[in-house]
């Protein structure tokens, strides 16, 4: 009896053991998502998407795809079905373009917006978040505005000049995503034309800003996706110069995250880990485990369940689910 209650004990450790080692170590599997659109004829048909820039969780829990092309917010339910799309008529025609290298300064962005016939339907489309409260929140690139909305769609907050580009309290350049702190306050990476990262309160006042055109700590190539943990720590994908830095809630620098390559896409999980493109990262940067065929995103969100969507510019929208 003593024997059986010894091996119990010892298969109990073990069982233990190996639970912990498979928390540490969660894999991924790339699933079809989202389910074919239908052609006229009935038959299967798939989305034209044009480019994904952004993915998010709403706030019932679906999930909103951010594209450059008509009907640019589509939203779906985690399994793929296609619930509804809205947003035509609100983003701008402008797409962001690289400047010939030819051309390049150390003291100038290498982007600038192209407007008119050279742009496209939508391709101000670049970053769609959801905050804590359930409100949708959108980066026009080409406009230099970010909206926050209401689930339903409508306007209660602007942040950025409509069409007027610039550096002020109240003007981007080419901003490129928001985030949201534990407190409710508001971060906004500025973005393809600035090189800051700018904080407002819940409300939309200014407090305060940081950072310039450089390759030290502090400095960007390219601030394009910003997230913050549930400490109020920023991190930012300083994408040209193929790094993530680290600030504090006022913007002094911590440390960054070197090797990681040009990321683009960023986005907490709920267990404190962190999508970095294809990788996921735990918060001091280490890799937890790397994403199977995945492709290098500009956009990630995670839902409840833990499954993580990537946004593509290639049109194409992927879902990972846990094993």
């Amino acid at each position: 009896m003593r024997s059986a209650r010894v091996w119990c004990i010892v298969l109990a450790c073990v069982v233990v053991g190996v639970t912990d080692i498979g928390v540490g170590q969660t894999q991924y599997k790339l699933v079809e998502w989202p389910a074919p659109a239908t052609n006229a004829a009935g038959f299967a048909a798939p989305w034209n998407l044009i480019q994904a820039s952004s993915v998010a969780i709403g706030p019932r829990g679906t999930v909103l795809v951010f594209h450059r092309g008509a009907h640019p917010i589509l939203e779906f339910d985690t399994a793929g079905k296609f619930i509804r799309s809205w947003g035509d008529g609100l983003i701008s025609e402008g797409k962001v373009a690289a400047i010939s290298k030819e051309n390049w300064s150390a003291e100038r962005s290498h982007y600038s917006a192209v407007y008119g016939p050279a742009g496209c339907t939508a391709c101000g489309a670049h970053s769609i978040r959801v905050d804590p409260q359930g409100n949708i929140w959108i980066v026009d690139a080409t406009a230099h505005v970010v909206y926050k909305m209401t689930a339903d769609g409508k306007e209660i907050m602007r942040l950025g000049t409509k069409g007027t580009s610039g550096a002020s309290r109240s003007t981007f350049n080419l901003p490129t995503d928001v985030a949201f702190a534990p407190n409710g306050d508001l971060y906004v990476t500025d973005g393809y034309g600035g090189a800051r990262v700018v904080k407002f309160s819940r409300d939309g006042k200014y407090l305060l800003e940081w950072g310039k055109r450089g390759t030290g700590p502090g400095e960007f190539g390219l601030p394009h996706n910003v997230v913050v943990d549930t400490q109020g720590q920023v991190y930012v994908t300083d994408r040209d110069n193929q790094r993530i830095q680290v600030f504090d809630a006022n913007g002094k620098f911590l440390t960054e995250w070197t090797g990681t390559g040009g990321v683009s896409g960023l986005a907490m999980t709920g267990d404190g880990r962190m999508i970095t493109g294809a990788v996921v990262r735990d918060l001091k940067g280490n890799v937890v485990t790397k994403l199977p065929d995945a492709a290098a995103a500009h956009g990630a969100a995670v839902d409840a369940a833990g499954s993580i969507y990537l946004a593509q510019l290639t049109g194409v929208v992927q879902k990972f689910v846990k094993q």
